[in-house]
């Protein structure tokens, strides 16, 4: 059975616009594309989607996420387990905050369970480390940790110095044109940024972190904390920057 965008956007929660945009970088495509431009998806989308969610409660990029389920090792039937492990293990730390809420209103209506808000995260973080060890084997993400771990404390500082100017630069630039070019050098600057620090960011991946930019709501709230539209800018100057 095939189902057009919405069903699996209703089952799931995920937005037609992100799965459109999942679609546009590979990460997850629909079972067929009829001639009227409509995308069907399938059980199997389906599932692909459910393991996509789960990675990202990992806190995975949506590129390290298509480069694990591409990856010739992965190996869905345990992600598909591990991720069952997580939601029991969420909807425990959801009970025992349900029990609290009713001992403080001095009712006891429901048994104490003991997962902890500590040891959520906990299994959060041992399933993140399993998947990373299993299929997270890209050169990029490699060269990322190997970076970070070689960054002093202070180095971390100047970093994170470095990209807040970055931001806020982009800030007081929301009125211009993306194609201006004292916005495409800011795009220039964070590309050399992102090479610097992290791994190097060649154009095909600066494109793909720009799509991420207004394609995921985490990416867009922690840059909309410098102003309202910055995402939305550095998305399209971005895309324009990459097409040169």
């Amino acid at each position: 059975m095939k189902w057009t965008v919405s069903e699996p956007a209703k089952r799931t929660g995920v937005s037609v616009l992100t799965l459109h945009y999942y679609d546009s970088i590979g990460l997850l495509k629909p079972a067929e594309v009829r001639g009227s431009g409509y995308r069907y998806y399938d059980e199997e989308s389906l599932q692909t989607l459910q393991q996509i969610l789960f990675f990202r409660e990992l806190e995975f990029s949506l590129r390290d996420i298509r480069n694990m389920l591409q990856s010739p090792l992965y190996d869905k039937r345990l992600a598909m387990k591990r991720q069952r492990e997580l939601l029991i293990c969420r909807r425990r730390h959801i009970d025992a905050l349900i029990a609290l809420a009713d001992e403080t209103m001095g009712e006891n209506t429901m048994k104490k369970v003991t997962t902890t808000a500590e040891e959520l995260s906990r299994v959060k973080a041992q399933y993140a480390a399993e998947a990373k060890e299993k299929w997270g084997a890209t050169s990029a993400y490699q060269e990322s940790v190997k970076r970070e771990a070689a960054r002093s404390g202070a180095e971390e500082s100047v970093m994170a110095a470095e990209a807040d100017a970055i931001f806020a630069a982009f800030a007081e630039k929301r009125g211009c044109d993306p194609t201006a070019p004292e916005v495409q050098e800011l795009v220039k600057r964070w590309q050399d940024h992102i090479s610097h620090w992290y791994y190097p960011c060649t154009a095909e991946i600066l494109a793909g972190l720009g799509q991420m930019y207004v394609g995921d709501d985490r990416f867009t709230q922690n840059l909309d904390r410098f102003g309202a539209g910055v995402a939305d800018l550095m998305s399209r100057a971005i895309a324009v920057y990459c097409q040169k």
